[in-house]
């Protein structure tokens, strides 16, 4: 008997060690640098610094990032799931106040984001000067002043999307980024749409994984046909504020032509 009640103790210690853990990991404020090279680009492109985010969720975004990107990106991309049921507005908005300290803010929506009232969120952007992409592009330019254009489809999971629409006005961009919160976008994406760059998160890379193994693929880059797909483990959690084999993640991300 005296074995048992010292086996329970382990495994009551393992298991609380175990979940210590993936709460850090899932608290985590990393920044990935990364670069993102594209030889297509024209030779007077230059660089674009891009911060990205997504999946927030119910998470306040850390003083620490801000701070570590300051000054160092162009734009701030917020690939959908900025909230869900039960964040306030005003944790929103703070979070919000904070990004705008870095660039100016494109927003995607995320299938998350329609547990809040859609019309107070949207309200709530625009009086905070946030572009939203919903099924639309701008065309923006460099600092060396080469026009690319940042295409944004609606939340793909809800329905909502329209690729076609997005893509209206961009045929003569020399760059062309599309943010997605869902990656299945890839299903509708062509290589005649000459996207070569696509955004997404939405998998949390499966959140908690055991042996390699989860639910959704773990982030990261890879080539379809002629995109580049990005999709990013994410910063917040959804159901449990716990991660295992798919830390979360911000991104410093550079495209040049190098």
């Amino acid at each position: 008997m005296g074995y048992l009640y010292l086996f329970m103790a382990i495994l009551v210690l393992i298991v609380i060690g175990l979940t210590l853990f993936m709460y850090k990991e899932a608290h985590t404020d990393r920044t990935l640098v990364q670069k993102l090279p594209f030889e297509n680009l024209p030779p007077d492109f230059g660089e674009l610094t891009i911060f990205f985010i997504s999946d927030i969720h119910k998470r306040l975004i850390s003083h620490t990032i801000i701070e570590r990107i300051i000054g160092k990106a162009e734009i701030v991309i917020i690939g959908g799931d900025l909230a869900e049921k039960g964040v306030g507005l005003d944790q929103v908005k703070e979070n919000l106040t904070r990004l705008k300290q870095v660039a100016p803010l494109y927003f995607v929506w995320g299938n998350n984001d329609y547990e809040l009232d859609p019309i107070k969120l949207k309200e709530l952007m625009v009086s905070m000067d946030v572009t939203i992409l919903d099924n639309s592009s701008v065309q923006l330019k460099t600092k060396t002043g080469s026009v690319f254009a940042l295409i944004g489809v609606d939340d793909y999971s809800v329905g909502q999307s329209d690729l076609e629409v997005a893509l209206e006005g961009t045929s003569r961009t020399p760059l062309k980024i599309l943010v997605s919160h869902n990656p299945e976008i890839m299903n509708f994406v062509t290589p005649e749409h000459h996207i070569q760059l696509v955004l997404s998160g939405h998998t949390h890379g499966g959140q908690i994984r055991f042996l390699g193994l989860g639910l959704y693929e773990l982030g990261g880059i890879k080539r379809i046909g002629k995109s580049l797909l990005f999709v990013s483990n994410g910063y917040g959690t959804t159901s449990l504020p716990l991660r295992l084999g798919a830390k979360a993640e911000t991104h410093l991300l550079t495209i040049d032509r190098s």
